[in-house]
């Protein structure tokens, strides 16, 4: 087992704010990065406010899930010196991410030319709502705005009820989780190149990507996708279904788990039924099988049709709660949650890191940081500051 992160050396520095863009940098931070999260003095990043709840010390936790493994540095990038010291930076970064309004760093001067002259093979990453070039090009972008934009609200909801948002902020984690692969891939090819890369990540992009299959339903077949509630558009059955004592979720995801199914339930006759023979005819038949389904599946209580399921093979799971799922024995073997602890002891909950290397175990190296807890340590370890200079700094409130 290695000792040395996967990561180590790598420097990410960090412009960017709220989601999309810190989750993207804390998946780095996991592998190993040194991130380095540039805030507003002050401020900080918008989520630090996004609350309650808030921990002891005042920190969100919206915050604290996308912000882990970072250092943070307060900067006045609206200040001449704060753009001074930002050039500084970027001359000893590996990678850049932003997610500033589409042309706000050329506007400072920085555009992809510029930023490779201060430091060749710069890996530059945007992450913009719509993309650099569009018509939509200058609008700010919002997950919520994204997820109706971008069709996914269109499919997801009750087939009787109207257009439904996920439950989390889908586009903008898909785009950083789309953009931390961008940069990985850049990085390695930098090691055979040398050479930087600019990366134009955009929320709608991501949030189109992630309609995956049902977009390519609609593509092959021409034929608008409806909303089916937890339906699945391709497989029948596969959704929730109401036992005696609540739902669970349930799905035989092929003509075998079907058979299987049918003569554990004993109902055989199902198997040779001409409108359920096939996966094909059960989606043609959704409508006539799946009610038939809920009435066997009521006759029981949901634990014991699961602990069928696991007998025969067929996937089944119950409908966790959040406090279940933290309960639930797999996350717990699996050490999904985590604390971190700062100097004075006080412990942060966190959610572990879901890169799970065991050859080389991600770790939380810092907790979420506290607005400009590493002003200093960052000016005078990676910059070369004195004490005098970060002090005249303060005062003028550049940091």
């Amino acid at each position: 087992m290695s000792t040395q992160s996967l990561l180590h050396g790598i420097c990410v520095l960090d412009l960017t704010r709220v989601l999309a863009g810190p989750y993207c940098t804390q998946l780095l931070g996991d592998l190993g990065a040194d991130v380095i999260k540039v805030e507003v003095p002050g401020r900080g990043d918008d989520t630090r406010h996004w609350g309650p709840p808030f921990t002891e010390n005042g920190q969100a936790a919206y915050f604290l899930s996308a912000n882990r493994n970072k250092r943070s540095l307060t900067l006045n990038l609206k200040s001449d010196k704060g753009q001074e010291i930002l050039r500084e930076l970027i001359k000893r970064a590996d990678v850049l991410v932003e997610n500033f309004r589409s042309g706000t760093l050329e506007k400072w001067g920085l555009n992809y030319e510029t930023l490779q002259q201060l430091r060749p093979g710069l890996i530059y990453c945007s992450i913009t709502g719509y993309g650099s070039d569009g018509p939509y090009k200058d609008r700010a972008g919002y997950d919520f705005m994204v997820q109706a934009l971008g069709g996914f609200m269109d499919i997801t909801g009750a087939a009787d009820g109207g257009p439904t948002r996920a439950g989390v902020a889908i586009a903008d984690l898909g785009t950083g989780m789309f953009a931390c692969q961008a940069i990985l891939a850049a990085l390695f090819a930098r090691e055979r190149t040398g050479e930087g890369q600019r990366i134009d990540m955009a929320l709608l992009d991501s949030q189109v990507a992630l309609i995956a299959y049902v977009a390519s339903n609609y593509l092959v077949s021409g034929e608008l996708p409806q909303r089916l509630g937890n339906g699945h558009p391709n497989i029948v059955p596969y959704q929730d279904f109401k036992a005696r004592d609540g739902y669970f979720a349930f799905g035989a995801g092929n003509d075998g788990q079907w058979v299987k199914f049918c003569q554990a339930i004993g109902k055989p006759e199902w198997i040779s039924d001409e409108r359920f023979r096939t996966n094909a005819d059960r989606v043609r038949n959704r409508g006539i099988v799946i009610p038939m389904l809920n009435e066997v599946f009521g006759q029981r209580d949901s634990a014991e049709w699961m602990q069928l399921f696991d007998e025969i093979g067929i996937p089944s799971a119950p409908i966790n709660n959040i406090e279940q799922v933290f309960n639930d024995p797999q996350v717990q073997a699996r050490g999904l949650k985590a604390e971190a602890r700062r100097p004075n002891g006080e412990s942060v909950p966190l959610v572990r890191s879901p890169l799970h290397i065991p050859t080389n175990p991600s770790q939380i190296r810092y907790p979420p940081p506290l607005l400009g807890e590493h002003s200093e340590e960052i000016l005078e370890t990676f910059l070369g500051y004195d004490r005098a200079t970060i002090r005249k700094l303060r005062e003028e409130q550049v940091i």
